[in-house]
């Protein structure tokens, strides 16, 4: 287990990188930016899967707050949501069963050219998300909700950086929503993968309940904060905040690549 210390500075200041990770997550994802190098910088001696355990658990609160204001403001249309949801559940349980047989070489080289791609795209297409036209109900966008969501809960369970930018500009490509409306439909598909990833992560004994409940109080501090922003100046704030995550995630992914294979070299 964790063995943390409330009477220590860095604790708190472990705290305060959740209620971090919460705002920038409610707005476009991203929050393991913030939260898991935060536990991993702390707590150097302590189980990587109960870290990994303990920031899901410490996450899940702040997105299903995100996700309930956000539809408070927003309608969605379900039979997109739904069978997104149904997958990446199932998904993300079948990538966790599977990533311990598997090399993830590949995907430290790929992932941070597959984001600067995605950052490309993006800032290529002012107008990409800047308009909510969401299809109707059809068994071709049912399909492509199920394959979507299946395919991206596999890769978070299976590797996870990225996961909420994939989710949103999927959401924006596929369906035509716009920016805030993805980033609404993406906490919803976000807090199903962190349930099926708590649920493995605990049924090994992987989560420090304690610190992780404690850590779930600022992370949804940080959520109300920053969906509340999010709601407030619309569309242009929430596509502000995805371009500067990405661009953060394609630092942090190519660093990470970097020492994972300078050594080998």
């Amino acid at each position: 287990m964790i063995e943390a210390d409330f009477y220590h500075w860095s604790t708190w200041l472990l705290l305060v990188a959740a209620a971090g990770a919460g705002f920038v997550d409610s707005v476009a994802g991203g929050g393991g930016l913030i939260q898991v190098p935060s536990l991993f910088a702390l707590y150097p001696n302590a189980s990587p899967a109960t870290l990994l355990g303990t920031n899901k658990l410490a996450s899940i609160g702040g997105t299903l707050i995100a996700a309930k204001r956000y539809l408070k403001s927003v309608k969605l249309p379900y039979f997109i949501i739904i069978p997104a949801i149904l997958a990446a559940f199932l998904g993300s349980f079948a990538g966790a069963a599977v990533v311990r047989n598997v090399s993830l070489d590949v995907f430290r080289a790929l992932l941070p050219l597959i984001l600067l791609a995605l950052l490309i795209y993006t800032v290529m297409q002012p107008a990409l998300g800047a308009a909510h036209v969401p299809p109707s109900s059809s068994n071709r966008k049912i399909g492509q909700a199920l394959l979507m969501g299946g395919g991206i809960g596999f890769y978070d369970g299976f590797f996870g950086p990225g996961t909420g930018s994939f989710l949103l500009i999927g959401f924006v490509r596929l369906f035509g929503f716009d920016f805030l409306h993805a980033s609404a439909a993406t906490k919803l598909v976000n807090a199903t993968t962190n349930l099926a990833a708590i649920i493995l992560f605990a049924s090994f004994g992987h989560v420090d309940w304690f610190l992780g409940f404690a850590m779930m109080l600022l992370n949804i501090l940080g959520s109300i904060v920053g969906s509340g922003y999010a709601l407030r100046y619309g569309n242009g704030f929430v596509r502000k905040i995805f371009i500067g995550v990405v661009g953060a995630l394609i630092v942090k992914t190519s660093l990470d690549a970097y020492k994972y294979f300078d050594p080998l070299m």
